[in-house]
């Protein structure tokens, strides 16, 4: 059972509106803890949430259909990516909050305060440990070598969190040089891309592959599953934090961000503010085997041991506004 700590411990100095007494918000999480923290919000503010749960897709289509009347004030999705989507589409209004600006990096929110991360996962690379740690595997560029000797397990290119690692290569190395490493990569893989993070970072276990790129958070859910074979597949394989030499291993954020439209955005800002406490985010954190977006925090579930590298200070947004240029890359290399 999640213990929310007493309400004097979380509550933080809001300026709360005289009159407005709740906040609407539209998520795309699924977890049941998030109750405690609303309620908690709850006591802690006196702003009531009311909690509207669907696809982030769904979400995003159903605040277009809904448009000026719409009743939500935050969405909260996962991968900059998807919260970029939703930037194109005008969904967001920008924020100020120097609580905020202190609290978060700035790699980890809109820098026109369109979003802002809540909690981080990092995109690493994994290796089977009875085959021992490959000397020749320190970064993403690495997995394009041609000369690289090793196969590798990846999802779909068309999976969100593949495209946002390819608009940070565009954004470090330029469009020439990320389309030549998506080549490579192709040129790598074990089987044509199957299945989700997990089943990467199973097919390392099974020596399917002897690399995989996955979410951190997967590795940590097999760790702690309640099934025996998933704990046994993570303790075959452990991560490889790439670009520590360099400019630190890519990241990516759960966020959310106070809606155009929204009819409390000065309760919606009080909420994210809160999220951004220290109690809070350890919550967010551990509930997902995330990790938190403030310095400082401590995390007690099983990314802990895993949580002290270096995390690339690639802005985010970057995510969003290189997505149609690596949709571009992956298709002219013909990557599944």
């Amino acid at each position: 059972m999640l213990r929310i700590a007493p309400v004097s411990t979380l509550a933080l100095c809001l300026a709360v509106p005289a009159f407005a007494e709740e906040v609407n918000l539209y998520s795309a999480r699924h977890y049941d803890t998030d109750f405690a923290i609303f309620e908690a919000f709850t006591e802690a503010t006196g702003i009531t949430v009311n909690l509207i749960e669907a696809s982030g897709d769904e979400l995003m289509a159903r605040i277009e259909s809904e448009g000026a009347n719409s009743p939500a004030d935050l969405f909260w999705t996962v991968d900059a990516g998807r919260l970029f989507n939703a930037v194109e589409r005008d969904m967001f209004q920008p924020v100020r909050s120097d609580l905020l600006e202190a609290a978060i990096p700035e790699g980890l929110r809109h820098p026109d305060g369109l979003f802002f991360g809540v909690t981080t996962r990092a995109r690493v690379i994994y290796y089977n440990v009875e085959n021992g740690l490959p000397e020749n595997v320190t970064s993403f560029e690495d997995l394009g070598n041609p000369d690289l000797g090793l196969t590798v397990c990846i999802r779909s290119s068309s999976n969100i969190y593949n495209l946002s690692l390819m608009a940070e290569i565009i954004e470090v190395h330029g469009e020439e040089v990320a389309e030549a490493w998506a080549t490579g990569l192709l040129g790598n893989l074990a089987r044509t891309p199957q299945g989700g993070d997990t089943d990467q970072i199973r097919g390392v276990a099974a020596g399917e592959c002897d690399l995989a790129v996955a979410n951190t958070y997967y590795w940590g859910r097999l760790q702690i599953s309640q099934n025996p074979a998933d704990r046994e597949a993570a303790a075959r394989v452990l991560p490889i934090f790439p670009n520590q030499d360099d400019r630190g291993t890519h990241v990516n954020i759960s966020g959310l961000g106070v809606l155009t439209h929204a009819p409390n955005p000065e309760n919606a800002v009080a909420f994210i503010e809160y999220l951004a406490s220290p109690v809070i985010q350890s919550i967010l954190a551990d509930q997902n085997n995330e990790y938190p977006v403030v310095e400082g925090v401590t995390i007690a579930g099983p990314m802990r041991d895993w949580s002290d590298f270096k995390r690339s200070d690639t802005n985010v947004a970057v995510f969003g506004t290189n997505q149609a240029e690596a949709i571009r890359i992956w298709d002219r290399v013909a990557f599944p």
